[in-house]
């Protein structure tokens, strides 16, 4: 199915090229009064429409393998093992728990491609410093506006959880679950993604331009679609390996419903306890989410440039 999706796109890009060699008809001019103020809302919002877009795309393609991926991480099983639980589960419960990460999935990015591109506009404009750092902080923050969806997240691990199958069906019952526990108890979580968010944000926005700019250069809209598939889905798997470790703990600390809050580090000792001491037991599930970042961000890349290309 990623590969169906993408080469939608690819099919749309060589028809740009060969629309883009006919005689266009001539343009009728009009006043710049009458077109500004719509190009201007267009291009102020067209990045969250775009990644918004993108997100939704990734997420309905990608949710059964990330389905897999969680399992592993959650109970460090195997791949097999993990496949097999959602084949007890049935079919019907395969998509069960894809409106959270859909929800949050097309806010987030939204907000990250969005925010970005706004917040790195405004620094350089009334912060004097190197465009390196203002893109940085930029990305930083744009990580931990994407945060404010936590809860989101929160219910997408409480739903993807078959211990809490009898518990609720649905993410309104998860959401109400979790009420009678106060406010906190939707992010719990938060640190770790806080941590997850911002750096990976700086990486990603920091090296999706130098890569694609050594790959073989792009003449036609399909190579330039796929030259973003590869950049962003070489960034996406380095990243989903770097940081598969803060998820590992982040998943069990959302598994929990009310109890103490524990801290980043007591978790992470006790899953380190639990798995050995053995670093390849934390990385368990890790080559995964290697493939599936791989096809995830190649296609939230591809999709988004594709769109700021014809919104």
């Amino acid at each position: 199915m990623p590969f169906i999706s993408f080469s939608c796109l690819i099919a749309l890009g060589n028809m740009m090229d060969s629309e883009a060699h006919e005689k266009r008809p001539p343009i009728l001019k009009s006043s710049k009064q009458d077109v500004s103020p719509h190009i201007t809302n267009v291009s102020e919002m067209k990045h969250y429409l775009c990644g918004c877009c993108a997100a939704f795309n990734n997420v309905a393609i990608t949710f059964p393998v990330q389905k897999v991926l969680f399992r592993q991480q959650l109970y460090g099983i195997k791949t097999r093992d993990a496949v097999l639980q959602l084949r007890r589960d049935g079919f019907r419960n395969l998509y069960r728990g894809i409106l959270p990460p859909l929800m949050q999935k097309t806010t987030t990015l939204a907000l990250m491609f969005g925010m970005y591109e706004d917040l790195s506009c405004l620094l350089r404009k009334h912060v004097s410093a190197p465009e390196f750092a203002t893109r940085s902080v930029a990305a930083v923050l744009a990580g931990t506006t994407e945060a404010i969806f936590t809860p989101l997240e929160r219910v997408q691990t409480l739903l993807q959880d078959h211990k809490h199958h009898d518990k609720f069906t649905n993410t309104y019952q998860a959401f109400k679950a979790l009420r009678c526990h106060g406010i906190g108890e939707y992010y719990r979580g938060l640190v770790p993604i806080l941590f997850r968010n911002g750096l990976s944000n700086v990486f990603f926005f920091g090296l999706r331009g130098p890569i694609k700019e050594h790959l073989p250069t792009a003449t036609t809209h399909s190579a330039h679609l796929v030259n973003d598939f590869i950049c962003g889905g070489l960034l996406g798997a380095m990243l989903g390996f770097l940081f598969f470790p803060i998820n590992v703990v982040k998943t069990r600390i959302q598994s929990q419903i009310g109890g103490e809050f524990q801290s980043f580090p007591k978790v992470f000792k006790k899953i380190w306890l639990e798995r050995d001491r053995k670093l390849t037991n934390l990385f368990r599930g890790a080559h995964l989410n290697y493939h599936r970042s791989l096809i995830s961000w190649g296609i939230i890349n591809a999709t988004y440039e594709f769109l700021l290309k014809v919104i």
